[in-house]
């Protein structure tokens, strides 16, 4: 892909499945990528197999939760490697069980992970890619978002308002030459799939039964995600902004 060679790229939540798989593909296509994560020895794990390879990477623990957490981590970043040219809000977090069975506390946990951490992200690295008249964000909601799901609704919520968050910022800053699309996993193959399965009564039933609503026949992989990711952290895209694109497999089909 075009343009991502040397850019400096924050992954959140850069150590898990898809987070990972997307800061390899992002090395290998010379960015030199920040991995965020609150995990500080899953963070460096990613960083020594992307140095193994000859990338370039650093791992930074980060509670994206926490506002001043997130200004001194993009600090250090900057520090390390420069001004950052690419922003990935993958990092998440979500429980499956129906509303009216959750907790306010569980609510709190939903909305602090999945919508006020990625308001603090884009907070932190906005103003330098405005003043620089350049950047890209790749923001990593959800298929519940957009057509909904049984025992998601408070993540779900969170999901929805960060697509419609992402429209109007990608409004805000397209003038200043900066592109913010979304991109909806369907069920993929992650830590996070597993432990919605695990809590079901029979987990290898619930698994199946997502392989057979998919029409491609099979889970998404965490690669699948980090091509259409890097896609649009390059200059391939540099002409797309504010649009969602579902990973899916076919799932959704919405326009």
């Amino acid at each position: 892909m075009q343009g991502l060679k040397d850019k400096v790229v924050i992954v959140t939540g850069g150590a898990g499945g898809i987070g990972s798989a997307t800061c390899k593909r992002l090395a290998q296509e010379g960015a030199k990528v920040a991995v965020f994560d609150m995990n500080p020895e899953a963070a460096q794990a990613v960083v020594h197999a992307i140095k193994q390879q000859g990338g370039q990477a650093i791992a930074i623990q980060c509670d994206i939760t926490n506002k001043a957490v997130v200004d001194q981590s993009v600090e250090e970043t900057q520090k390390q490697f420069g001004a950052i040219d690419g922003l990935v809000n993958n990092a998440g977090w979500d429980i499956f069980k129906p509303f009216i069975k959750t907790t306010p506390d569980e609510w709190e946990k939903l909305i602090q992970i999945n919508l006020v951490g990625m308001l603090n992200m884009h907070h932190a690295v906005l103003k330098g890619m405005v003043e620089r008249n350049s950047g890209r964000i790749v923001n990593i909601a959800s298929d519940a978002a957009r057509v909904g799901s049984s025992g998601e609704a408070v993540y779900a919520a969170c999901k929805g308002g960060l697509l419609s968050f992402s429209k109007t910022l990608a409004r805000e800053h397209a003038r200043n030459n900066i592109t913010i699309n979304v991109i909806c996993p369907g069920p993929t193959d992650t830590a996070l799939l597993a432990g919605v399965t695990e809590g079901a009564a029979n987990p290898e039933k619930l698994r199946d039964a997502f392989v057979r609503a998919i029409p491609l026949g099979r889970l998404g992989q965490p690669n699948d995600l980090a091509s259409a990711i890097s896609f649009f952290l390059s200059d391939d895209a540099s002409f797309i902004t504010g649009q969602v694109l579902s990973v899916s497999g076919g799932l959704t089909m919405n326009g």
